[in-house]
């Protein structure tokens, strides 16, 4: 029987697709999964000539074409490390394990070293698209030995989605955990950029008493604009869907506490310990939170009489404030990509990664949650600078100075009707700081240096300065 090109271990959703993704580019692949009754239904399913499954694990090694390349689909963190575990005895050298979950770099990084001093190649890839992309196309964010990355190639540009001008969504990152920071990252603009929107909806809903269907309309034209996105293509049908099982619309009966993964939280964590403002993701963070602290929030309620709640604008004032909030929404976005990319910045040097920014904005352009219109402005943007930081970009600097006032407006819009706005107030007070010459440290070293004696620098003079303050 001819060896498979491939095999894949971890058969949930995102695993089986990725796999049926695979077949259907003419790749042989075989599949195994712990429950081998999961592997027996997929592969009654969708098993071919390309889609073979394995009860067995030491069988499903020995199916594969050597050197053995294989994808483990699985949950982060220990379940990885014992799959690792559990091939390490049936690998020969020069084998090469690819972790396509959404590993945390470190480990990345860590069993990367690990491995190759076992002469084991491993590959961390980031993977985003959810269900749909594993299956018709992913944005792929590899990182690894570029020599291994290199025989892996022809499978990945394969499967992956394609950008605006046609070409994979994959590119190699760089070394060690390079692959699965970039997804972090991806996964933390993600957030911010989804809380901006649920910011958007309620500003709506509290300001001029907007029912779901009728903020769907006006999120259905902003996706006509530059504000075209995947996220914005699925919030249309989700504010219409009606509620089969009681009146009315089925988004005012889902429960607003918001779940979240981790990826959003290793991405605040990372921005504080490399000293890096990504103060829009972070309060997306912030917000999961607040959120997740339901039966508080609803006792608290009753405690607190909120004098804005209620006070709605008059509604011919709608046509202006959508205007407005659309700006102030692409404002908010392309914030929180240029304190992404800040990020990805300070890591790059710190970690010696040669991170291609205009490729990373091109990768996430189809496949990935975050696709988006805006993506091609970024990516044309990064190649026409060389990659210089965002904020100085002429285009990005013409774009957010034209939208800082409706920024402005829709923040003050959000504290006059009680809908609270973490992530859009926080792009508003993070440009206002990084575009200021100066800001209120002074007053902050002026405190240290008086209770602890930490000393100053002046605006005037060379030199360390001390004062005995009040005398």
């Amino acid at each position: 029987m001819e060896s498979s090109k491939i095999g894949l271990i971890g058969l949930a959703v995102m695993g089986q697709n990725l796999a049926r993704n695979i077949a259907s580019q003419n790749f042989k692949v075989s599949v195994y999964n712990r429950t081998t009754e999961t592997m027996t239904s997929f592969i009654e399913a969708h098993g071919s000539d390309n889609l073979v499954g394995q009860a067995d694990l030491k069988e499903f090694v020995e199916s594969l074409e050597s050197p053995r390349k294989i994808i483990v689909m699985v949950k982060a963190g220990r379940p990885v490390d014992l799959v690792i575990s559990s091939l390490l005895p049936l690998l020969d050298k020069g084998d090469t394990i690819i972790d396509c979950g959404n590993s945390h770099f470190p480990d990345t990084i860590r069993r990367e070293k690990e491995l190759s001093e076992q002469s084991i190649h491993f590959i961390g890839c980031g993977v985003s698209g959810g269900e749909e992309g594993a299956l018709k196309g992913p944005s792929l964010m590899p990182g690894g030995n570029k020599k291994v990355w290199s025989e892996l190639e022809p499978i990945f540009t394969a499967i992956a989605a394609k950008d605006f001008s046609d070409k994979p969504c994959v590119t190699y990152l760089g070394n060690d955990g390079a692959g699965h920071y970039v997804k972090m990252v991806h996964n933390g603009i993600e957030y911010a950029v989804m809380q901006m929107m649920a910011e958007a909806y309620d500003v709506l809903s509290k300001s001029f008493g907007l029912t779901a269907p009728q903020i769907a309309d006006i999120f259905e034209k902003y996706n006509e604009g530059k504000l075209q996105s995947f996220l914005f293509e699925i919030a249309v049908p989700i504010l219409r869907q009606k509620d089969d099982l009681a009146e009315g619309y089925l988004l005012d009966k889902i429960l607003d506490k918001a779940g979240q993964k981790g990826t959003g939280r290793w991405t605040a964590i990372e921005g504080m310990e490399r000293g890096v403002d990504i103060s829009t993701i972070v309060q997306a963070v912030n917000a999961r939170i607040v959120s997740s602290r339901k039966d508080f929030r609803t006792e608290l309620a009753t405690k607190y009489d909120n004098p804005s709640v209620g006070k709605q604008l008059p509604t011919e004032a709608l046509e202006e404030i959508i205007k407005e909030l659309e700006s102030a929404l692409y404002a908010g976005m392309l914030l929180s990509y240029a304190q992404g990319f800040d990020l990805l910045r300070a890591a790059a040097e710190e970690m010696k990664w040669d991170l291609n920014y205009a490729e990373i904005a091109r990768i996430w352009e189809g496949g990935c949650i975050i696709r988006a219109q805006i993506l091609n402005t970024l990516h044309a943007a990064f190649e026409k600078s060389n990659n210089a930081p965002l904020w100085t970009i002429e285009d990005i600097v013409a774009d957010l100075q034209e939208s800082w006032g409706s920024l402005r407006t829709v923040t003050i819009l959000g504290a006059q009707s009680g809908a609270p706005m973490p992530s859009l107030s926080a792009a508003l007070s993070s440009f206002e700081g990084m575009s200021s010459a100066r800001t209120s440290a002074n007053f902050i070293q002026g405190l240290r240096d008086s209770f602890g004696a930490h000393t100053y620098k002046r605006t005037d003079r060379e030199g360390t300065f001390h004062t005995e303050w009040g005398n």
